[in-house]
């Protein structure tokens, strides 16, 4: 429910033949269910799905499709829904934008029947100049989200494919200054992956170097 386009058209893309859809399983509905796998389709807000994959996970393998676009166009249409002007943004969707979201359930990892499948996308997003959206928007808010290529997709299934974040070359041991230099991510998001990585016990703190806290691979 309140779902953009984006979710959706998402569902149609990734089925398969015999993928049955909105099907109730115990007390939820779920997007799809292939065979004896639970597949939940998520665009945003991993916290709005946590109880449900917490319940879910318990008795079947569950898994969260989650897109990032690599390619995005703007769209602005005016209060009356004309289209307006059409830009595309300069910003290029990462494998570690993944983190900004995957905080909210970090301990799901550790979890052998839960798996995470990230698609790469070019997406169109439709946006009105009402003034009720975002500040970083400039008061845009945005009416939809719309699929218009499925380009690629990385599963994550064990704790093993998640240390495929981690760029070649960082020390066993490193901070995360280190892992944003090298990887060249913004610090934040670095502090987002040590942080998911560390509640899955992927990895662990060992000591500190000046006020910076050091990790190494488990």
């Amino acid at each position: 429910m309140n779902e953009f386009s984006l979710h959706s058209d998402i569902k149609k893309a990734y089925s398969l033949p015999r993928d049955q859809f909105e099907v109730k399983v115990g007390n939820y509905v779920v997007d799809i269910l292939r065979g004896d796998l639970i597949i939940e389709v998520q665009t945003r807000n991993f916290s709005a799905i946590k109880k449900k994959l917490q319940v879910l996970i318990k008795d079947y393998k569950v898994r969260l499709v989650y897109p990032v676009s690599e390619k995005k166009w703007i769209t602005y249409i005016a209060e009356n829904q004309a289209m307006g002007n059409k830009r595309k943004s300069p910003r290029k969707g990462r494998l570690t934008d993944l983190f900004c979201e995957l905080v909210m359930i970090p301990n799901m990892i550790k979890e052998d029947s839960f798996s995470l499948e990230v698609l790469f996308i070019d997406e169109e997003e439709i946006r009105c100049d009402d003034g009720k959206g975002s500040w970083r928007r400039k008061g845009a808010s945005i009416r939809d989200r719309k699929l218009l290529r499925l380009n690629d997709a990385f599963l994550f299934q064990n704790k093993a494919d998640y240390l495929k974040i981690l760029p070649k070359g960082l020390n066993r041991v490193f901070t995360n200054k280190e892992l944003a230099c090298l990887a060249k991510i913004p610090l934040r998001t670095a502090q987002q992956v040590t942080y998911c990585l560390r509640k899955s016990d992927i990895i662990r703190t060992v000591d500190k170097k000046g006020r910076e806290i050091r990790f190494q691979i488990n």
